[in-house]
C-alpha cells in the first residue's frame, strides 16, 4: 500500500473524511538540501481511521520541497507501508 501526491490530493483526501490522521510517530528522520530543493524520508508509525476502523501501520515517507520566494512549498509526497514482524 503506498502513494503519491501533492499537496493538493492530500487536503482532499483529509477534507472528504476518507482518511483521519490521527497521530504519527516519526523516526529515522534524514534531511538533504540541494540548492533549491529539500529532500525528506522519514520512517513513521501511522496511526489512522479508515473507512471507519483503527489502524496502525509503519510507512517509509520521501517528501520534496522547493524554496520559491523564500518560502518552502511542498512539490511532491510519497509513501510506502513496509512490513515488517507482526502487521504482515
Amino acid at each position: 500500500m503506498g502513494g503519491n501526491w501533492n499537496t493538493e490530493r492530500e487536503l482532499q483526501i483529509i477534507k472528504s473524511g476518507g482518511i483521519w490522521y490521527k497521530k504519527a510517530d516519526v523516526h529515522n528522520v534524514s534531511v538533504n538540501i540541494i540548492d533549491n530543493t529539500a529532500i525528506l524520508l522519514n520512517r513513521i508509525d501511522l496511526l489512522a481511521v479508515v473507512g471507519g476502523n483503527e489502524v496502525t501501520n509503519p510507512f517509509i515517507v520521501t517528501e520534496v520541497y522547493i524554496q520559491q520566494n523564500g518560502t518552502w512549498k511542498l512539490g511532491s509526497l510519497s509513501f510506502t507501508r513496509v512490513m515488517t514482524r507482526g502487521n504482515n
